[in-house]
């Protein structure tokens, strides 16, 4: 029996797909949060800056990176990574896919909250004040429903996951041009309520003292690879289903770019809406407080502002429900690139697709229950994953320099069939600056924790925010990937045209 090859059938449908990846909640729930947090006295221009450079010198060329290893190795994650890195470094492609993992399991949680919000904007009367709007998230957090629709997500992902590639392909042609439109009809909205314009001066006015604290750019490196997917092994696992003649470096590009300018969008939509509808009642300062501290880490400000932005204008009601739809759409066209990918690397040992899916749907809803139940141990996974995105930087990084970074370029990038050349400059971010970026960042983030943000608590890893927490759970799954390097590359590979991938068998 021949092995099927799967294969998006469209450039359009791959676009779209990747799009699903780096469009999701990190764009409209997470982005806006983190740049009013990061933001000085004067705005939050400083970080924009620094968010922009990342995606230049980290997440542009790591989907190159991403796309070319896929597409060379028409596998999952592991298997892809060892064709290129060799078979003793599988343990840092399982590593990899397991950071994504680790994330799926509480990013469906989000689902969960977008899929609850689109309910409330069908069923019930949007929140008029505040108050009103803190009393239905603290309502909806104190029940058991985020477990209830983190259930429900994951059980639709399932759904879509068993049915393969084309049945990925098909619901993201839908699900992310809505969301676009949405987005743009929001924001035409949003611009005409009076005091946006503060909300927008702010997001966009530098305060360039902030350039000089470390932890500015330790979260805009990590927003920056939340934001496009770039270091998850998404688009790895998604490049497997690249055509040959699909441009790595232009769709790359196409990727990167038009991410973040979702982001942007985005973020104007929230800074207007909190500054038009506060502006009346609070000083700019007293604004950005409640911008920064809407739930903990401002989990609450998409949920809670939004809601009131639609109160404000005619027709708010239909307008809250299409956002809240597109929001959903967002958040589980990029839950299932997650389930995707776990679910591929059990079809790479030889699993059917549609047990594997069920096993990864199944086993990411128990272990995301301690999210959907408890707000810090959210907290806890968001920041725990959310910088072992850098250590999975890295492993990319260093799969492209063992295979060879030049070589690389020359012959899974440029091939026959490219239209735009990629150049040396690409092989020299790889090679020197991601790895610089990854050590100075990661230990500027370890001294800064010990010695300014948890020096009582650095050792506990029990603590939420401590340098342990992290360096235990990276450490454990670190420790089994090795261990059991040896069985994970051989059972990667043994399938190897068997014909156990079929997506349906």
């Amino acid at each position: 029996m021949t092995k099927k090859k799967e294969r998006f059938a469209t450039k359009w449908g791959l676009i779209l797909s990747v799009l699903g990846i780096a469009v999701g909640t990190g764009n409209i729930w997470r982005f806006p949060r983190i740049a009013a947090q990061q933001g000085g006295d004067d705005g939050a221009g400083a970080f924009l800056i620094a968010w922009l450079a990342f995606l230049f010198i980290w997440s542009i060329p790591l989907i190159i990176a991403e796309y070319g290893i896929g597409r060379n190795g028409r596998k999952g994650v592991i298997g892809s990574f060892i064709k290129v890195a060799g078979e003793k470094f599988a343990w840092m492609g399982s590593f990899i896919g397991f950071v994504a993992t680790a994330i799926m399991f509480y990013y469906s949680v989000v689902a969960g909250w977008c899929l609850y919000y689109l309910l409330e904007s069908l069923f019930s009367a949007l929140p008029e004040s505040l108050e009103q709007a803190d009393a239905v998230w603290t309502g909806f957090q104190g029940s058991m429903l985020p477990s209830a629709f983190h259930a429900i997500v994951m059980f639709f992902g399932a759904l879509v996951i068993i049915k393969g590639i084309k049945s990925i392909e098909r619901i993201n042609k839908v699900l992310i041009p809505s969301l676009l439109v949405v987005l743009i009809i929001a924001l035409v909205r949003a611009l005409t309520l009076p005091g946006s314009g503060a909300g927008l001066s702010y997001l966009f006015t530098p305060d360039w003292s902030t350039l000089s604290q470390p932890r500015l750019w330790l979260e805009a490196l990590t927003q920056n690879a939340w934001d496009t997917g770039a270091a998850w092994g998404l688009i790895l696992t998604y490049g497997a289903y690249m055509r040959n003649r699909d441009d790595i470096t232009i769709t790359a590009l196409q990727t990167g770019i038009g991410n973040n300018i979702v982001s942007l969008v985005a973020a104007m939509i929230i800074f207007s809406t909190v500054f038009g509808t506060l502006g009346s009642q609070m000083t700019d300062g007293e604004i950005l407080n409640v911008m920064q501290t809407s739930g903990p880490a401002g989990t609450g400000l998409t949920f809670m502002w939004m809601p009131q932005l639609f109160n404000e204008m005619a027709g708010g009601q239909i307008l809250a429900i299409l956002f809240f739809l597109a929001l959903t759409f967002a958040a589980f066209s990029s839950l299932i690139s997650m389930i995707e990918l776990a679910t591929r690397v059990f079809v790479d040992m030889g699993i059917s697709r549609k047990k594997a899916a069920i096993a990864v749907c199944t086993t990411g809803f128990l272990f995301g229950l301690p999210s959907a139940i408890n707000l810090e141990f959210f907290a806890n996974q968001d920041f725990v994953w959310g910088v072992g995105l850098m250590v999975s930087g890295g492993f990319i990084s260093f799969a492209v320099i063992s295979f060879g970074a030049d070589k690389f370029r020359e012959t899974l990038v440029n091939t026959e069939e490219t239209h735009f050349q990629l150049g040396p400059w690409w092989t020299a971010i790889i090679k020197y600056v991601i790895p610089v970026e990854v050590i100075t960042l990661l230990g500027w983030w370890i001294y800064l924790s010990a010695a300014v943000y948890a020096p009582d608590t650095w050792y506990n890893p029990l603590s939420t925010f401590s340098v342990a927490t992290v360096f235990v759970q990276w450490g454990i799954m670190m420790a089994l990937f090795k261990y059991y390097n040896r069985q994970i590359a051989a059972r990667t590979q043994s399938t190897e045209g068997t014909g156990k991938t079929n997506p349906t068998s």
